[in-house]
């Protein structure tokens, strides 16, 4: 795989529940990791004392945060209105050479910050609401 523009990975909303998606405004760095709690089965009887875990059990999850400028744009507004109205909308993250990752998100916090010489900055977190799917790229 050859290296990626960090520009190219995308975090989208869906911005009327119609599958209508849309890149969020003004991002100028964005994250997105997978998590996966583990259940151990380890025994005094496990093999070397070597811990044990239990296959495809324990909860998964995602997480997606963002930050940029203020542009008080189109989705700039729905991430607010998603917040305010606790909402699990459809996102969709675009992960260079790797898929595309789509599913309910809650935003979970939104900072806005910004200093008398400097414009207007934004952070935004979402955390997993549901089961996500995983369309490789082609």
């Amino acid at each position: 795989m050859a290296v990626q523009n960090g520009k190219d990975l995308l975090i989208k909303v869906d911005l009327t529940g119609s599958g209508s998606f849309q890149t969020m405004a003004g991002l100028r760095a964005t994250r997105v990791s997978f998590n996966a709690d583990t259940v151990d089965v380890t025994t005094l009887e496990s093999q070397g004392g070597w811990r044990e875990l239990l296959s495809g059990a324990g909860v998964k999850s995602a997480s997606i945060s963002g930050s940029g400028v203020f542009k008080d744009d189109t989705t700039d507004e729905r991430a607010r209105q998603i917040f305010f109205d606790g909402e699990t909308p459809d996102f969709q993250v675009i992960i260079p050479d790797f898929g595309t990752v789509e599913g309910p998100f809650q935003v979970t916090s939104i900072d806005y910050a910004g200093s008398h010489n400097g414009e207007a900055t934004y952070e935004v977190a979402m955390a997993s609401a549901g089961a996500l799917t995983f369309v490789p790229a082609s």
